[in-house]
């Protein structure tokens, strides 16, 4: 014995111990006999009254320490449990649960509460019985396993695309029976409380994950079709462009100068590549004009729709009012040595961002950057903004409109309001914490930290009366081309042409009110109809434009109305309500 612990016994008179008495010593070799089984009791026994007494303490004080940690770790076990559960049960306040007329576990029934009652217990039985299979899997318990797997498929069948009873086959409730079955006897070879609530937690993370990945699939492709030109509107500039060309007009460059630079008539900027989204924002506005006369609409475009804008307004000129059509590849005064942005959209470094799919920045990062590789980033129409008094020396105030709103009421009114100094009037977005400098800007850099409020209210692009004297007295693009060199590497802001007006235009925005400019339509399916009734200008910035398949159905009637359906071109593309 002494040998094969390495230990060789010595007389008791050689080994004296102070650390333990004889009375401690019975209690340890019994305590530590009673921990074997029955019959080896008295082998036990006899082996550890020869051992070494401080080996006997030293023992008890292992299983002591055993006994503690083992308590431990259950008692760690049993707060990550009770952790994971308030986690899921917090997850779950989180799920839409308003959703009528499509099944949800979480789902409220407001109608008719038993309109899918079988539908709801075919899907919890499900869930259940995937819960059940998992843990007959671990447990090798191959039969059952089968058996539930076998009643899932079978109700997933039954249960097709239905969102009601009324839409389930005939066999459901057969299927729904034979499932309880099996989930019973699942339950009665299977169940164990803690098991299932963990099985049931993993799988809800799971789902989760799942949803996460779609989300982002989603986002991807409403991103793709967002950037997808209609087939319709590929034809329609194709068609104009070679009619313009056809009939000669490219000859004819007649245009009354006089009204163009006199600064006493409403004068309007839009920039666009967009005909029939360009059409709508002059009809709109035309038509509710009081005097259309005094009203001139400034369009800049690209050299590829230069024709075709020029054409449709050639051939469908807005009553008394005044169109001029311009290039922007005319201002040869707009090049790489003056302007910033487009120095820097020339870049091998930005080409490379949008261009090269394995960039650190590419699609598959997630939604935050998909936005912001959208084509209209890499246009200088969405940047010439910032340079109108040079587009216009001769104007005093001009309105810029985006291409994506619609007009609903005359808007001269706002030439008289009194900016109070400042350069630009435009609606401000910030409601509560929302739409704040924070949320453009990159504020963890000191330059933007040290020069502007996170808290300061953003606004918005769209519908903007500029106040173009101040504009030149103030150097606005002086300050736009200062901060726009900052951001070269593009650690201030993201791309776009928003960001940079927070920073140009920071304490020099007059707040106008709300009731002129309404937004949200391109992408807020919950938007109050009434404030899009009274507002004087509606915008469907976000990706559902309403030219494209994506739209918001009941928004897309404030737009379709100032479409000409009955135009040659339109009909001959096929553009249609």
């Amino acid at each position: 014995m002494g040998k094969f612990f390495g230990w060789k016994p010595s007389p008791a008179s050689e080994f004296p111990d102070p650390l333990i008495s004889r009375k401690e010593n019975k209690e340890i070799v019994e305590h530590s006999v009673n921990d074997h089984p029955p019959g080896e009791g008295e082998a036990e026994f006899s082996r550890l009254s020869s051992m070494n007494p401080v080996k006997l303490k030293r023992r008890a004080m292992r299983q002591e320490r055993r006994a503690l940690r083992a308590a431990e770790l259950i008692r760690e076990d049993k707060e990550m449990d009770n952790q994971m559960a308030a986690a899921a049960i917090e997850r779950s306040k989180n799920f839409d649960t308003t959703v009528q007329g499509k099944y949800s576990i979480w789902r409220r029934d407001f109608e008719n509460p038993k309109s899918d009652s079988t539908l709801k217990l075919m899907r919890d039985q499900i869930i259940m019985a995937k819960a059940y299979a998992n843990i007959a899997r671990s447990n090798n318990d191959t039969g059952l396993y089968n058996t539930l797997m076998k009643h899932c498929r079978e109700s997933q069948l039954a249960i097709g695309e239905a969102n009601s009873d009324a839409g389930l086959h005939p066999s459901a409730l057969d299927r729904a029976k034979a499932m309880g079955h099996a989930l019973a006897m699942a339950k009665d070879e299977l169940y164990d409380c803690l098991t299932m609530a963990r099985k049931l937690r993993a799988m809800l993370q799971s789902t989760e994950d799942n949803v996460n990945t779609q989300k982002k699939k989603s986002a991807f492709l409403t991103q793709l079709a967002a950037k997808t030109v209609p087939k319709s509107l590929h034809c329609l500039p194709l068609q104009l462009a070679g009619d313009y060309f056809l009939q000669g007009h490219h000859l004819n460059h007649n245009i009354d100068r006089e009204k163009i630079e006199n600064p006493s008539l409403y004068h309007y900027a839009i920039f666009s590549d967009n005909v029939l989204a360009t059409s709508v924002v002059v009809n709109s506005t035309v038509l509710h004009a009081k005097e259309p006369e005094k009203h001139v609409f400034h369009i800049v475009t690209d050299k590829l729709n230069f024709a075709a804008m020029r054409m449709w307004f050639l051939v469908n000129s807005p009553s008394k009012a005044t169109i001029q059509v311009q290039n922007i590849d005319d201002f040869k005064w707009l090049n790489s040595s003056y302007c910033s942005v487009l120095r820097q959209l020339e870049s091998a470094r930005l080409k490379e961002y949008y261009f090269k799919a394995n960039h650190p920045s590419s699609l598959s990062v997630g939604m935050d950057n998909l936005k912001y590789r959208n084509p209209k980033y890499l246009s200088m129409l969405n940047h010439l903004r910032f340079y109108l008094p040079e587009v216009y020396p001769k104007l005093d105030k001009i309105l810029f409109l985006d291409d994506d709103i619609v007009v609903q009421k005359d808007l001269t009114s706002l030439w008289d309001i009194d900016l109070k100094g400042m350069v630009n009037g435009a609606v401000e977005t910030c409601k509560e914490s929302f739409h704040r400098f924070d949320k453009y800007l990159n504020f963890s850099n000191p330059k933007i930290s040290e020069n502007f409020d996170p808290n300061a209210c953003g606004w918005a692009f769209g519908m903007n009366i500029f106040d173009l004297k101040e504009w030149r007295k103030r150097n606005m693009t002086g300050i736009y081309h200062y901060w726009q060199d900052l951001n070269e590497d593009r650690t201030l802001w993201k791309l776009g042409s928003l960001p940079p007006g927070l920073i140009t235009f920071y304490n020099l925005t007059y707040p106008l009110d709300r009731g002129w400019h309404v937004l949200g339509l391109g992408y807020d399916p919950a938007l109050n109809l009434t404030e899009i009734e009274n507002a004087a200008v509606i915008h469907y910035n976000g990706n559902y434009k309403p030219w494209l398949d994506l739209a918001v159905s009941k928004y897309k009637s404030y737009w379709s109305k100032y479409v000409m359906y009955g135009n040659p071109y339109l009909q001959l593309c096929n553009i249609s309500e």
